[in-house]
């Protein structure tokens, strides 16, 4: 243990976070590869050959050339993630303005039943459809 000088060490761990980091560089470029749908099937081909025979160079050009629409890629994905989750949350829970939810039709046949619009029959029947 001594003979590993701690400025060593410090390198060592420096060195190991920036190969650490471009690997996950690495991931990223090759998924946005396959994720964009600009680029052909030949294209694809292409930046993947290029950034496996010349790891470190491919992903630098490939960042370089097309870093942008990565970034643009990325924020569309986001954006179509969190409508999908919106969307789910507002079918599930039910939207207030829209009635939408089991817990406000069960709401509004109740208010019917009480009101004598339709019979205890009928809440009944629409009951078990709603709960269904």
């Amino acid at each position: 243990m001594d003979d590993y000088p701690l400025l060593n060490l410090f390198w060592t761990m420096l060195w190991f976070f920036l190969w650490i980091m471009w690997l996950f560089l690495l991931f990223k470029v090759v998924t946005d590869i396959f994720r964009d749908h600009s680029l052909g099937g030949w294209g694809k081909a292409g930046w993947l050959i290029f950034c496996i025979v010349l790891p470190y160079l491919g992903v630098l050009v490939y960042v370089i050339a097309r870093g942008k629409g990565m970034g643009q890629r990325d924020i569309k994905q986001v954006k179509e993630s969190e409508a999908a989750f919106q969307d789910y949350i507002r079918k599930t829970a039910g939207s207030p303005g829209g009635g939408g939810g089991a817990a406000d039709e069960l709401t509004r046949l109740a208010d019917l039943k009480a009101k004598g619009a339709i019979t205890a029959e009928e809440f009944e029947k629409a009951k078990a459809k709603v709960l269904s």
